[in-house]
């Protein structure tokens, strides 16, 4: 861990962050999540709200969420045809103006100092390429938690990167030079294969020990994408070979994360069968 992170000082300037919004048949849910955007004691100094060819009344509510707001603050990119989140992320990227970038999905909120914390390790130790934090499941609308205690830093290695996903995309904030992009091969596990090729390349990641963002659905076993476990085993199988061909990790290490994959994937699946049982 890091020392303490002194509280934020919160500038009149916005923070240098473009926010990248993926949506697809989201119209129920953006309003909430641009306005945990609009929400910030820091307010990042773009929004970019990418419609992956949802094919209903998204792309007609994303326009009316950028009207609620100052005139350019909000961007909507329609994306044709549907290429999935790593697509619409990455057009996202490269129509954003700021030094960095923030990844929010359509379905998840963020706590209003989320951005002044970040910035303010970012702006303390410009050495981080991708700043992460901890993150929860909790109603919609429930008050988001407070920071509780010193608000710290730790930085994750290789062999943090081998057992799982240390960074959830909400939590991400990471600078827009470098030199990578999400595998737009990819539909599942897209986020974690970037995050493990900029960690294993050697940038420099960092996690804060507070909870400052919000899935208001379970992480697996849900509707979406996340829901099918098997599907996303595959696909955590095809993201660690991907790293292997890549040589980012050695075989040793691939067959390691190979064996960790499993042991979570039952867990998962225990999981699973008892929630019903817990309702």
């Amino acid at each position: 861990m890091n020392d303490a992170i002194p509280s934020p000082s919160i500038p009149g300037a916005p923070a240098p962050v473009s926010v990248v919004v993926p949506c697809y048949r989201c119209g129920d849910t953006i309003g909430d999540a641009v306005a945990s955007i609009a929400a910030q004691s820091r307010r990042p100094a773009e929004v970019l709200l990418v419609d992956d060819a949802s094919g209903d009344d998204t792309l007609d509510a994303l326009h009316r969420v950028a009207d609620a707001y100052p005139a350019g603050w909000v961007k909507v990119i329609a994306s044709s045809p549907n290429g999935g989140p790593s697509r619409a992320r990455n057009l996202g990227w490269q129509q954003a103006v700021q030094p960095y970038i923030a990844f929010l999905d359509a379905d998840d909120t963020w706590a209003p100092d989320k951005v002044a914390w970040q910035m303010a390790e970012l702006e303390r130790d410009p050495r981080i390429a991708l700043i992460a934090h901890r993150m929860k499941v909790a109603p919609r609308g429930a008050a988001p938690v407070p920071v509780r205690g010193a608000v710290r830093t730790s930085v994750i290695g290789r062999r943090r990167l081998l057992l799982n996903n240390p960074f959830p995309t909400a939590s991400v904030i990471l600078r827009r030079d470098l030199p990578f992009r999400f595998n737009e091969r990819f539909r599942r596990v897209e986020d974690f294969l970037l995050w493990a090729q900029i960690g294993f390349s050697g940038y420099r990641c960092v996690k804060l020990n507070q909870v400052l963002a919000y899935w208001h659905k379970p992480t697996f076993g849900a509707a979406g994408l996340s829901g099918d476990l098997d599907a996303m085993h595959r696909a955590g199988k095809e993201v660690r070979r991907e790293l292997l061909a890549s040589g980012l990790v050695t075989r040793g290490e691939h067959w390691f994360a190979r064996s960790v994959g499993l042991v979570r994937r039952g867990r998962r699946r225990m999981l699973l069968l008892m929630r019903p049982a817990t309702r």
